[in-house]
């Protein structure tokens, strides 16, 4: 089984990765909880460099940093896992590269596509989309103290970037499990959980 997460900034995504974490590993369901960027030591490099806000990057320098990580990740930490049939569940995948580079920056969706079609990725069997108004999730992000080179672009980028996941969400109700991030998160976390162990009795 191949989980995604997904979500804009702020959404919680990793609070509810650890309590989904401690909840399968307390369950003995074996997860195998990775993220892109970083998912492989050479992804980490990667990663710092997405992430500096002293560095600036060309909208195509950094989609061509994010498929690097991806290919690595996809050879070295997802096929096989997928190999030994483990259950995976990723902190962002594909749709963040068309949603942050291709709604966000203004890169053509076909050209992502074509770009990522190379790499033969694997298609996840769900994807758990996190969902939050703008402003709340920056109001969110300020609370923390700091913020990353993606973290820190306006309004307008971020709305966009909602305005795609909702409507990829939207046209494939089979493919997507859309959670308002807004509820608390206990609640958020038995949406997700539930969702996820019924996608796993299907199989």
């Amino acid at each position: 089984m191949f989980i995604t997460l997904e979500g804009s900034e702020g959404v919680g995504k990793s609070t509810l990765i650890d309590l989904l974490k401690d909840y399968f590993s307390d369950k003995k369901i074996d997860f195998l909880f990775t993220r892109e960027p970083g998912g492989t030591k050479e992804g980490q490099a990667i990663r710092k460099i997405l992430l500096d806000k002293s560095i600036e990057l060309n909208s195509y320098s950094e989609t061509f940093l994010i498929l690097a990580d991806r290919y690595e990740h996809i050879n070295k930490i997802i096929n096989p896992a997928l190999k030994k049939n483990q259950n995976i569940l990723s902190d962002r995948y594909i749709d963040s590269t068309l949603a942050y580079q291709g709604a966000g920056r203004g890169i053509d969706q076909k050209d992502l596509e074509f770009l990522m079609n190379l790499l033969n990725y694997p298609k996840p069997d769900l994807t758990i989309y996190l969902d939050l108004s703008v402003e709340e999730g920056l109001n969110r992000v300020k609370k923390r103290g700091k913020s990353d080179r993606f973290e820190k672009e306006d309004l307008i980028f971020f709305e966009k970037i909602r305005k795609f996941y909702l409507k990829l969400v939207t046209a494939n109700p089979e493919k997507y499990f859309l959670i308002d991030a807004s509820k608390p998160i206990d609640e958020v976390f038995d949406l997700a959980k539930n969702c996820i162990l019924s996608k796993l009795n299907e199989k």
